[in-house]
């Protein structure tokens, strides 16, 4: 196959990389990046491909493994190594932690608002909370299955509205 021809190849399937490259590196900059390493890795090694086979199958290997390369770089390049007696790895994360006082206060504020819930729609939701099904919840509280579903809606949409500064 002539270069002209594989480099036609690769235009045509060159489309379909785009997704598998964003699905690895969860940002539009990257995976054009790694799009077009792959895709230069594929054009300097052509001679390499055996017509005939699926190239779209040996560009997605040669994008996973230059993906997993790359990462790997990174890791090494940020990991710095302590000579010191110890050999501690300074950046791991097994030894540090993380400030709680933020989820602290948000589990605070989250039983502020579902004590400030009326009981008539507290109840079915923390009984949903807890784990209980529907049918469940109706038949201990005695009421239809469409007003558990009801009030445990209207219970979740006051937590929101309470609890708006939480939303990503």
């Amino acid at each position: 196959m002539t270069a002209l021809e594989f480099s036609f190849h690769l235009g045509n399937v060159s489309k379909s990389l785009k997704p598998f490259a964003m699905k690895l590196t969860r940002d539009y900059e990257d995976a054009n990046d790694l799009l077009q390493d792959t895709l230069l890795k594929a054009f300097t090694n052509r001679e390499k491909y055996t017509e005939g086979t699926n190239l779209k199958a040996w560009l997605y290997t040669i994008m996973k493994n230059t993906f997993i390369t790359n990462y790997q770089r990174m890791v090494r390049k940020n990991t710095f190594i302590d000579t010191s007696d110890d050999l501690h790895y300074i950046n791991t994360m097994d030894s540090s932690t993380d400030n709680l006082a933020l989820g602290a206060f948000a589990m605070a504020d989250i039983n502020k608002a579902v004590t400030a819930l009326d009981e008539s729609y507290k109840t079915p939701f923390m009984l949903y909370f807890r784990g209980f099904k529907y049918h469940e919840i109706s038949e201990k509280l005695n009421i239809p299955i469409g007003t558990v579903k009801n009030r445990i809606h209207i219970a979740r949409k006051e937590l929101k509205e309470q609890l708006y500064m939480y939303a990503s």
